[in-house]
């Protein structure tokens, strides 16, 4: 079978394996279909994920179909679509035992931390397989990014009516833009590209958009009745946006990153401890977070224009080779 390997930083090849034919009792080979390319993954090949050792096979936003199940497992069947939750927990630590499993001590990414799916054939542990025969094999695929975005909104506790403003208009800002939005929301959407600013404000129903930069905070304050955003999600992983964000605040308000950076963030106290802010990190997703997307999905709630671009596996390589990342979301298609 093919397998995409990152040998190091910069450096990407196709190889051939030995097809995976025995599993484990407790495990299902999904022969994969369709692979989302990520911001972990361009960081990755760039070198910049603070949680990555080479070399890896890449890719956690994934999707088949069941090629064969474990002697075990009854939930699964074989022939049925499937969407994978890469986030393989202990279950036994702190996080664990307080119901936050996305948030392991031991936490191990299937394409971060263990070898992901940029290949053929992959063994998953069937605990972290949902069947999704109503979805596409392309819907199957973004469950697992648009679950990013709705646990930081999950995260926020979003009260309907309240201010939300989302920055960073990529495919994590547009996920958690549009379920603010499904939670009630008045959305405000904010990127320094007019462009993405337009993409994400039609798909994700946002009620205004604004320009990053030196007139954004009156902005803000003229599309918001003279206050902030009760809510900000920034998703952007940049460490000046990110510091930036607690400008965008209200007082009593909440901070959220979802965008991660390799690097110290700092803020200014009293400002800080002036507004009373809640300031919180939002890592990975939760089954119920996954649930409540393929929900979504299958009532029609998020359009299907999500993915931008499509590319076939040969192709891969090249493509992170010439840093073709000015789509919002590229799928990778594995067709037999």
């Amino acid at each position: 079978m093919k397998t995409i390997v990152c040998t190091k930083p910069n450096e990407m090849e196709i190889i051939t394996k030995e097809k995976q034919h025995s599993i484990k009792e407790n495990e299902v080979l999904i022969a994969i279909k369709r692979i989302g390319i990520c911001g972990t993954d361009i960081h990755a090949y760039g070198g910049n994920q603070p949680f990555f050792e080479y070399p890896r096979v890449l890719g956690h936003e994934l999707s088949g179909i069941v090629e064969t199940v474990g002697a075990n497992v009854e939930s699964v069947k074989q022939g049925n679509i499937v969407t994978v939750i890469p986030y393989v927990n202990c279950g036994k630590c702190v996080a664990c035992r307080n119901g936050r499993e996305n948030c392991c001590t031991n936490m191990e990414v299937i394409g971060v931390h263990r070898d992901g799916g940029m290949t053929e054939y992959l063994a998953v542990p069937a605990e972290h397989i949902f069947v999704v025969s109503d979805l596409s094999l392309e819907e199957a695929a973004i469950v697992e990014p648009l679950s990013i975005g709705a646990h930081a909104v999950r995260r926020a506790e979003i009260k309907e009516g309240e201010t939300v403003l989302i920055v960073g208009a990529g495919p994590i800002g547009m996920g958690a833009a549009r379920f603010a939005k499904l939670a009630g929301a008045t959305t405000v959407i904010m990127d320094l590209s007019e462009e993405r600013l337009h993409a994400c404000k039609e798909w994700a129903d946002c009620d205004h958009a604004v320009v990053a930069g030196e007139a954004a905070y009156q902005e803000l304050l003229d599309v918001n009745q003279g206050e902030l955003p009760t809510v900000v999600i920034d998703a952007t992983g940049n460490k000046h946006s990110m510091m930036s964000s607690f400008d965008y605040v209200s007082h009593s308000g909440k901070l959220i990153y979802v965008g991660l950076v390799k690097d110290t963030i700092s803020f200014f106290d009293p400002d800080f401890h002036a507004k009373e802010l809640t300031l919180m990190a939002s890592r990975n997703a939760t089954k119920e977070d996954f649930n409540y997307v393929i929900d979504c999905l299958s009532k029609g709630l998020v359009k299907d224009s999500y993915v931008t671009n499509h590319i076939e596996f040969d192709q891969v390589p090249s493509f992170f080779e010439a840093g073709s990342f000015t789509t919002n979301k590229t799928l990778i298609a594995i067709d037999k």
